[in-house]
């Protein structure tokens, strides 16, 4: 079976000239000598089959994501962004990148717990698929700040596919939320449905990183 099929992509898959596409992945640690593994798991990248780095992100420090939230008591995370121009299928990408985590000792016992490693594939040109395995656009990267401030510093023009401008997003989530009780910008405005969740409210669990 095709295996661009098999994992549920639909529609023709953007490519360039040389039929490579633009992938953005997502680097993540807070365990070990954070920065000496990002710049392994970068030049890991960089040495892909049918890929070239095209940029990587600073990296930036961001508090640890547990299941019950934000522990600024867990070590804090070392994050950074790379886009990679490649001609692999999104899933064999996906495994390569899982094989550069295992190789700096990357163990999945618990969902969203501390990690030598972490890579996750955020975007895929302009491909979207919702097969569990590899969901396309990653499923929560417009709400995380350390996935957008990156991005953005390396492309302050990039688009994540169904939400928009990485800059937009990025300003959204920055944007303080009004305490409960505050009065509207607009008198009489309408207010959101009764039991509505907020959009960082629910975000669907997986076995990724936070």
């Amino acid at each position: 079976m095709n295996r661009r099929l098999a994992h549920g992509y639909h529609g023709p898959t953007p490519r360039a000239e040389n039929g490579a596409v633009r992938a953005v992945v997502a680097l993540g640690a807070n365990l070990g000598d954070r920065a000496a593994t990002m710049d392994a798991a970068l030049d890991a990248l960089a040495r892909l089959p049918l890929t070239e780095l095209v940029a990587a992100a600073e990296p930036i420090e961001s508090v640890a994501l547990t299941l019950d939230g934000p522990d600024e008591s867990a070590p804090a995370y070392l994050n950074t962004v790379a886009i990679v121009a490649t001609r692999l299928a999104p899933s064999v990408l996906l495994d390569f990148l899982h094989g550069i985590e295992e190789r700096h000792g990357r163990e999945r016992r618990e969902r969203w717990g501390d990690r030598t490693l972490d890579l996750d594939l955020i975007a895929y040109g302009d491909v979207r698929s919702a097969d569990p395995r590899l969901t396309l656009p990653h499923p929560r990267a417009h709400e995380r700040d350390f996935v957008l401030a990156p991005w953005a510093a390396i492309d302050p023009d990039a688009v994540l596919p169904g939400h928009g401008p990485v800059a937009t997003l990025l300003a959204a989530l920055r944007t303080p939320v009004p305490r409960e009780g505050a009065s509207s910008p607009r008198e009489g405005a309408s207010s959101p449905r009764e039991g509505a969740s907020s959009p960082r409210e629910g975000a669907p669990a997986t076995e990724d990183a936070p």
